[in-house]
Parts: structure tokens; C-alpha cells; sequence
């Protein structure tokens, strides 16, 4: 406590002045924390002291509270590239980060408990900078870190405004943050050691050298992988439900089984199912296996039964047995290519169709998604058709960060559907008269196809990959780790290469790294 009041004394956070009737002085608490390493063991106790901000009133003591944060989709595709360039990856850490941010509004606060200034005992903390707590302090300390990162020749990326990218002759430097995590990579080293003194003049910055664990992902590098997982967020979930004893479960859902609202009865007090829902939102970070059966899970947080329940507990005892199963990135090229599927009216409550997309980066999955579709469909088709519209929107904000990253894509995106009439809703303006009540949003991938930006190829609905993530998918029958689903999704994948090499979009050469690739995408690290 006392080192925390020290170092807010050295910041000058703030300046002592007496009490006023017409100034509403925010009162404040300590908060003790303890930070873990990756392994699980204690790296230091910490006492912080917090402004009680649920005292603030809008237009009185703050405004603007908005701060973005870096998306994982960025994060993956930056440690795709860095790894495929062999680029090195360093972790930073900002210490008291939001006690960097000025102040523009007239914040007071009460002096802390058993801290109070022995000459002014009954004067109050007039705020010159953020402190945390208040509403505005993310907001205010991303903003001065963006003022120093564009006065260093940063430019922010118009993707995502939480990678700042610098470029000068042939050297690159690409930073993300999030809040307070920095990772920094880029080909000059040079570069790099110049702004992490910069960054050191500026604020308090602790190198966390190579990186190896970020928001709770952890990051193993060798030689010929990258590999990503969350085993310590998921042991860790698994104790907060008291399931880590518990008998694993080889599949997150039960094949054929369909949830809906009218079926179990209603859970007297949801708040622990809102809980263990929302911390494996998080945990499909890396974990695109799940993606589908915790979409389920979510459509019922506002009205939960004991059925659902059991579906959480089942997803829960599957992530038991692969716990450290996640995300591995390989050597590859820089091609972009996407599937998707959907699952028609497979919804039994509103007779939705659930749409799931995977988007690869060169040889590595980077996005993908599961979600139910706004709008009932009258068609598979047209169901086929909206997802294809849906995917076909992430594939141009993908194609702006590569172009913003200098990435150079050897042929446009190559979209694989499992649908012919949607492959040709997408190319042929003749069906248009079958097609007037479809949003007229959703055929501008047809302007895409055209213009040749959009290339959408048909694969059999036994060799769609995206199969996993808008139903239960039979590659859900094994888990993930079990060789004989390693051999089925080989055979799959060599069917999905064979017919690339035919429609010549890939070399022979090219076929093993493929099959590796895509057979990759989540296995456990600890299997290499």
C-alpha cells in the first residue's frame, strides 16, 4: 500500500485543495490482488487504490468513456505473419497503466484511509490523472498513449485503431495493445530496442521478453510451430465450477440433440449459468470446437432451465479432457481462404438457421464464428446464401489489414460452399427474380464476384470444413486428440486439396504442408 501511495505521489495524480459544498468529492477503497504466472504459481501481491466511479454523474466529473481494444481476429493474424517471417514476438507490460491518462473534466476525490496528509488532514484529491476506477480512465490513458505512439511515427490502423503500424524504408514495427498488454513484433531489432527506450522515457514499462503468455492465452514457439492455448483458464474455470474432479466427456454435445426454451424447468437462480456461459465465451478464443455448443448455451441465459444446465456441465467435462488442446500456426504462404455452412431452420424454437464460417490466413485458421441468423429463411438456398453474404463480409476487413500490414494476397479470397444454387444466387443475375425477398444487402457479394475480388468455389458437404460450427457436426463424434479423428479429418482434407489442385489454385507441392495444415487446427501442443 504504502509503495502504491508513493508512486502516486511521484505520478502527481493529484493536488491537495480544500473542501467545497459545490464539489463532490468520490470516496475510495484498496483492492488487494495477486497475479499468477502462466504455471499457476503466485508472481506478486498487489494493492491498488481504486475511486468508488459508480459515484460519477454524467456531464459533472466525466464524458467520453469509450476505449477500444485490440480484436483477436488482429491478434492472430499479427502472430501468423510474425511467426511465418520469423519475426520476433516481445511481450510488454505498462505498470499503473491508467495512471498515465490526464484528466479533462474537474474530478475530486477523498484522501485514502490511514494515508491522509497530517498538515491538510480534511482536504480533498483534486485528480490531474486518471486513476483507476473513474469511468474515464481508459478512455484516457488510450488516448495519451495514442498521442506519444503518432508523435513516435506510428500510424494507426484503420482496421482495427488498437494496432498502430510503423513503417520507414524496409522496416516494419507493428504494436497491439489491450489495455495495458502490449505485444510488439516486427524485422527490425533495432527498431524495436529504440522504442522500448522511447516508451520507458514516457511510461513505466516492464519487458516481458519473448512472448509466452498473453490474456490468459498461452504461447508456445519451436522451430516449426506456433502453438496457442488457454489450459491455465481452463483449469482454472474447471475449479470454479468444481467439475475438475469430474469424469471428461468426449464430445460438447450430444449428436442429435437440439435445446429449447420450453423443455426442463427453470433455474431458481441462473446467476452461476450466466457466469460459467460468459468465462467460456472467452475460452473460444482458441478453441473453435466449442464455438457451436457454446452459441447454444448463451440463447438461453436470460431464462435458463435445468436441461441447459446439463448441456453447460457436459461442455464443461469435454473441456476436462482438452484442456490444453488449442490453436498451432505452421510455415505457410499468405493466401486467404474461407468456408462456411449452415444448418437449416435447425433452431426448434423460431425454425432460425445457424450459420458458421473458418477463415485461414496462409496455412493458419485465424476467424471464425457461430451464430444464429437474424432472420428466418424460406430455403436452404437462400439460408447457404446470407451465410455466404456474412462470411463474404469479414473477408474485405481482412483483406484492408493485410493490405494496411503490407501483405501482398496472391489471388483474391477463395470462399468454398457446399451449395450450387448459392454459387449461383453469387454469379448469375438471372435468378434475381427468385430472389426479391432477400435483403438487398446481401447481393453485393454478387458486385464482388464479378468484379473479381471474390472467388466461391463448390465442396462437398463431406469435406466442409466449417461443418463443426453451425450444428453438431460428425466431426464431433471423436475428440480432437483421438488419432482415428486425426486420419477422418485427413481424409476430408485430401479430398478438399485434390479438388484445389484440379481447379489448379495450388501446387502439388503443396499438398503435404496442406494436409498438415488443416489437420492441425486444434490438437494438443503437448501431442508434438
Amino acid at each position: 500500500m504504502l509503495t502504491e501511495v508513493q508512486a502516486l505521489h511521484h505520478n502527481h495524480t493529484w493536488d491537495l485543495v480544500p473542501p467545497s459544498p459545490h464539489r463532490h468529492a468520490l470516496p475510495c477503497k484498496w483492492v488487494y490482488l495477486i497475479e499468477h504466472r502462466s504455471d499457476g504459481s503466485i508472481e506478486r501481491y498487489k494493492a491498488r487504490l481504486v475511486a468508488n466511479g459508480f459515484h460519477q454523474q454524467y456531464g459533472i466529473d466525466y464524458l467520453e468513456t469509450f476505449s477500444p481494444v485490440v480484436k483477436h481476429v488482429t491478434i492472430r493474424i499479427i502472430l501468423s505473419l510474425a511467426f511465418s517471417r520469423q519475426w520476433p514476438i516481445h511481450h510488454l507490460d505498462v505498470t499503473n497503466a491508467f495512471l498515465h491518462g490526464y484528466l479533462s473534466e474537474e474530478v475530486y476525490m477523498r484522501q485514502p484511509r490511514s494515508f491522509e496528509d497530517p498538515k491538510c488532514p480534511h482536504h480533498v484529491c483534486h485528480l490531474r490523472k486518471s486513476l483507476y476506477g473513474l469511468k474515464q480512465s481508459p478512455h484516457a490513458w488510450f488516448s495519451r498513449f495514442f498521442e506519444f505512439l503518432i508523435h513516435s511515427g506510428f500510424t494507426a490502423s484503420k482496421a482495427d485503431p488498437s494496432l498502430f503500424i510503423f513503417h520507414k524504408d524496409d522496416n516494419f514495427l507493428f504494436l497491439l495493445i489491450y489495455v495495458d498488454d502490449i505485444i510488439v513484433t516486427g524485422n527490425a531489432l533495432s527498431q524495436v530496442h529504440a522504442l522500448l527506450q522511447s516508451l520507458n522515457r514516457q511510461f513505466a514499462i516492464k519487458d516481458l521478453g519473448d512472448l509466452h503468455y498473453f490474456l490468459g492465452i498461452e504461447v508456445q514457439r519451436t522451430p516449426d510451430m506456433l502453438c496457442l492455448n488457454q489450459a491455465k483458464y481452463a483449469v482454472d474455470l474447471l475449479k470454479r465450477a468444481t467439475l475438475h474432479e469430474a469424469n471428461p466427456c468426449l464430445t460438447p454435445v450430444a449428436t442429435g440433440s437440439q435445446l429449447s426454451s420450453l423443455h426442463g424447468s427453470p433455474l431458481s437462480d441462473p446467476t452461476e449459468y450466466r457466469s460459467l456461459v460468459g468465462t467460456l465465451q472467452y475460452l473460444t478464443i482458441t478453441r473453435p470446437d466449442i464455438s457451436f455448443a457454446v452459441n447454444q448455451v448463451c440463447q438461453f441465459i436470460h431464462q435458463p432451465t435445468d436441461i441447459h444446465w446439463k448441456v453447460v456441465k457436459r461442455i464443461l467435462r469435454y473441456v476436462l479432457g482438452t484442456s490444453h488442446d488449442g490453436l498451432v500456426f505452421r510455415l505457410g504462404d499468405f493466401s486467404v481462404i474461407a468456408f462456411f455452412d449452415t444448418d437449416y431452420a435447425g433452431n426448434p424454437n423460431d425454425c432460425r438457421s445457424t450459420g458458421g464460417y473458418c477463415i485461414f490466413f496462409g496455412s493458419n485458421l485465424v476467424s471464425w464464428s457461430s451464430k444464429k441468423q437474424p432472420t428466418v429463411s424460406r430455403s436452404s438456398t437462400e439460408s447457404e446464401y446470407r451465410q455466404l453474404a456474412l462470411t463474404a463480409m469479414e473477408l474485405p476487413w481482412i483483406q484492408q489489414l493485410l493490405q494496411e500490414l503490407h501483405v501482398s494476397l496472391p489471388s483474391p479470397p477463395l470462399l468454398w460452399c457446399d451449395n450450387t444454387s448459392s454459387i449461383a444466387l453469387a454469379s448469375n443475375p438471372i435468378f434475381h427474380a427468385r430472389t426479391k425477398h432477400i435483403a438487398v444487402d446481401y447481393h453485393y457479394v454478387r458486385e464482388l464476384v464479378l468484379a473479381g475480388s471474390l472467388h466461391v468455389r463448390y465442396v462437398s458437404t463431406h469435406t466442409q470444413l466449417a461443418d463443426i460450427l453451425p450444428k453438431v457436426s460428425r466431426f464431433l463424434g471423436l475428440p480432437f486428440s483421438n488419432p482415428s479423428c486425426c486420419a477422418l479429418r485427413t481424409s476430408v482434407c485430401r479430398g478438399i486439396i485434390e479438388m484445389a489442385i484440379n481447379l489448379h489454385t495450388i501446387r502439388h507441392s503443396n499438398i503435404y504442408d496442406l494436409l498438415s495444415l488443416y489437420c492441425d487446427i486444434v490438437i494438443p501442443c503437448n501431442y508434438r
